[in-house]
């Protein structure tokens, strides 16, 4: 595995860019899980970032870590998001999101979280931008 894929996979935040309804960029921390090739970011139907892909659903987003050199490292890309709605795939992407942030889905958090999951934002990314310093 190459060291942007290992970067993405071990990442917690995603910023995620959509366009509003004015044509403003609307930018969002997401937890999010990385595959390989995909990006998934469970959210809710109501959501803005979930109101703006519906319009547009031409996304990006970046990943970064480090403020002082040689310690700066981030990857960005674009790509085209789906919205899947379909239970129980929905649920399923969900739990293994949560997994990367809480040790088990008995937590009440975690439960809270995918209880309020009904939407998973799949991103796949057209073109990626690496950068270290």
């Amino acid at each position: 595995m190459n060291k942007r894929d290992e970067f993405l996979k071990s990442q917690k935040i995603l910023r995620l860019c959509t366009i509003d309804k004015n044509k403003f960029p609307h930018i969002t921390p997401v937890w999010y899980r990385y595959n390989g090739e995909k990006i998934h970011i469970g959210t809710n139907s109501k959501s803005q970032k979930i109101k703006n892909i519906q319009k547009n659903n031409k996304v990006s987003f970046c990943v970064d870590i480090g403020v002082n050199a040689p310690d700066i490292y981030g990857v960005m890309s674009k790509g085209t998001a789906n919205i899947i709605v379909e239970m129980p795939k929905t649920k399923t992407i969900a739990k293994k999101i949560l997994l990367k942030y809480f040790k088990t889905m008995e937590n009440k958090s975690a439960k809270e979280l995918l209880d309020d999951t009904d939407c998973i934002i799949e991103i796949i990314p057209e073109k990626f931008s690496v950068w270290n310093y």
